[in-house]
């Protein structure tokens, strides 16, 4: 699966009784795919995914496929504890029709989470997975900073493709990409201007309303609904090394010019365009362009993402036209003079 561009760390809508909000989840997903976005994160750090139980977590994985436009790639935020717990929900995901799954160290028996049996968790979760498995550094959140020598030997197994990064550290990420650079590269399905080419695309069918009569069966007095053909996808394949994305606004365009294919953004959920300006920028190798593009969302992503959280990203969703809402318990609402200060950073940067 190719994961190239920038994709949004989308949050998950509550109700203000704390129940998931699925009309506003619903609309927020149809919103993000009329973007330029190249895909969608559903269930990961911004999308408070530990906070939810694995029903609720089906029903949002669900409900976002439904909505997406079919050539967003989707990616579901899977962690659990367990392997078993963790691959029940990538074959929920596989069912839904995802593309990947992204998947963080267990966390609770932190203390005995020693590389071996890091390895093993990872590999077991990629045996049984029916969908290829991003990994998932984010020490700020899970006290385990996943070696770097480690990286190198997950990204040997066939269906471990890549790794989103979220530590912001840029000399971390030039150092994965170095020690991933020999990985066996993979032959994956893309279109004829080398995007992603989702299995919700080549699952897509006509629709109903686009059947005909033919006149033959109109004047014999029977009427025979037949579907029109299928035209086919054009496709080409590429091939692609074990893929490396940042989690980090304030690195995108440094981490880009290290060699990562692109970025998974939180930051990217509250303001998409200005996120996805960088990476066009630098896609037409106009870097002074793009590093004032990255200039103008480094500050105020790294304020409200990684300094206010989850609550303080909800509210500057709300504030771009998305619906944020409040974070479910125990986090706690940023307060007037906050949102005034969010505000305030996003008054260049609206959608």
């Amino acid at each position: 699966m190719l994961i190239e561009g920038i994709l949004a760390a989308v949050p998950t809508p509550f109700y203000p009784d704390e129940r998931v909000y699925f009309r506003k989840l619903e609309a927020n997903v149809a919103r993000y795919s009329r973007s330029l976005l190249s895909g969608l994160l559903l269930l990961g750090s911004t999308g408070e995914a530990v906070a939810l139980g694995d029903a609720e977590t089906r029903d949002v994985l669900r409900v976002a496929a439904e909505a997406a436009a079919p050539e967003k790639v989707l990616i579901a935020g899977v962690g659990r504890e367990s392997v078993k717990g963790t691959v029940e929900l990538a074959e929920a995901a596989a069912q839904y029709r995802f593309d990947a799954v992204l998947v963080r160290t267990p966390t609770y028996y932190a203390s005995q989470m020693s590389p071996t049996a890091v390895l093993h968790y990872f590999r077991s979760v990629a045996d049984r997975s029916p969908l290829p498995v991003l990994l998932y550094n984010i020490p700020r959140c899970v006290p385990y900073d996943i070696p770097v020598e480690l990286i190198a030997e997950l990204a040997a197994h066939p269906n471990i493709i890549g790794i989103k990064d979220s530590s912001g550290n840029l000399s971390r990420i030039t150092g994965t990409l170095e020690a991933t650079r020999g990985a066996s590269r993979r032959t994956v399905t893309v279109t004829p201007i080398f995007e992603a080419v989702t299995g919700r695309m080549l699952a897509a069918r006509p629709e109903a309303g686009n059947n005909f009569v033919s006149a033959g069966d109109l004047a014999g007095g029977t009427a025979v609904a037949t579907a029109p053909p299928v035209t086919p996808i054009k496709t080409r394949t590429r091939e692609v090394g074990f893929q490396v994305l940042t989690g980090s606004a304030s690195i995108l365009l440094e981490a880009l010019q290290a060699g990562a294919s692109g970025a998974i953004l939180g930051f990217a959920a509250c303001a998409p365009q200005a996120c996805q300006e960088v990476y066009l920028a630098w896609k037409d190798h106009d870097l002074k362009l793009a590093a004032d593009k990255q200039a103008r969302i480094a500050g105020p992503g790294q304020r409200i993402v990684g300094q206010l959280g989850i609550a303080g990203l909800k509210h500057a969703c709300d504030f771009n036209g998305y619906y944020g809402g409040r974070a479910r318990s125990p986090l706690l609402a940023v307060s007037a003079l906050e949102r005034a200060e969010i505000e305030g950073l996003l008054a260049g940067i609206r959608n």
